[in-house]
């Protein structure tokens, strides 16, 4: 699972912002199912004047652990960074790979025909 978090951030709280976010990283790194993440700054600048656009992106063994990551302490004292985040889509499931020089290889999707059904069975 990859999730995608996108900032506006202004030129004099892009310090701040970013020790906050590295804050934040390192609290989901700390969960159980973290794979790996980063921290970015849009190089073309396409925001307002004065913002650019950054994001805090991690890779998840699943759905379930990143879920359960977010109930963790550590990350819940982030909740002020991760609110600013824009308002759009930010999880996502992996359903292709490709290592460097390689072919993409396709993995199988988690999603299921009936999301009820599998809300039920997960509440079992």
């Amino acid at each position: 699972m990859l999730v995608v978090y996108r900032f506006a951030v202004t030129e004099g709280e892009a310090e701040s912002f970013s020790r906050d976010a590295e804050d934040a990283l390192a609290a989901l790194a700390s969960c159980e199912g973290y794979l790996r993440g980063g921290l970015g700054r849009a190089v073309d600048d396409f925001g307002a004047e004065g913002q650019s656009t950054w994001t805090l992106w991690t890779e998840w063994g699943g759905v379930g652990s990143y879920r359960r990551a977010l109930s963790n302490f550590r990350v819940k004292m982030s909740t002020p960074l991760l609110s600013r985040a824009l308002p759009e889509a930010s999880g996502f499931e992996v359903l292709a790979r490709c290592a460097p020089g390689g072919e993409p290889e396709r993995t199988d999707s988690d999603r299921t025909a009936d999301p009820d059904r599998a809300r039920r069975e997960a509440a079992r």
